[in-house]
């Protein structure tokens, strides 16, 4: 028998909280996760759209055949979500910013609201930009 004795405790059970499904229980959680789940048909869109770029390079052929594919109705289905995810993950984008901006010393909604009237006349003067030099 040893001349030292042990005076550790036997380690106590801990309680371990389930996992799974945790986080649909808090309504903050679910938009949080949906948020981050639209990251996912943000690259997938991304993914689609590097495709088509890879088919332009290979000729008009392939090109028009990539175009032909966004045409069927699962590829339609596919854009309109992808759609509202996106405007879904910008509003949700905007509307955190301000909580996690440093202290600034102008009040953090005129920042929300800044970016967001910059980002619609942006998109105004490209969407006026591509019509205007439309065929």
């Amino acid at each position: 028998m040893s001349r030292y004795r042990s005076t550790a405790k036997t380690a106590a059970r801990t309680y371990m909280q389930p996992m799974a499904g945790w986080w649909t229980k808090n309504p903050y959680f679910v938009r949080y996760m949906v948020r981050e789940g639209s990251a996912l048909l943000l690259t997938a869109y991304a993914l689609v759209l590097l495709v088509g770029l890879w088919r332009l390079s290979q000729g008009a052929a392939a090109f028009d055949a990539w175009r032909a594919a966004l045409a069927s109705p699962l590829s339609v289905v596919f854009h309109a979500v992808g759609l509202v995810m996106v405007v879904y993950h910008s509003y949700t984008w905007f509307d955190v910013m301000p909580k996690t901006a440093p202290d600034q010393p102008i009040d953090p909604k005129l920042i929300t609201g800044g970016g967001i009237a910059a980002a619609v006349a942006v998109s105004v003067l490209i969407l006026a930009a591509l019509l205007w030099g439309a065929p």
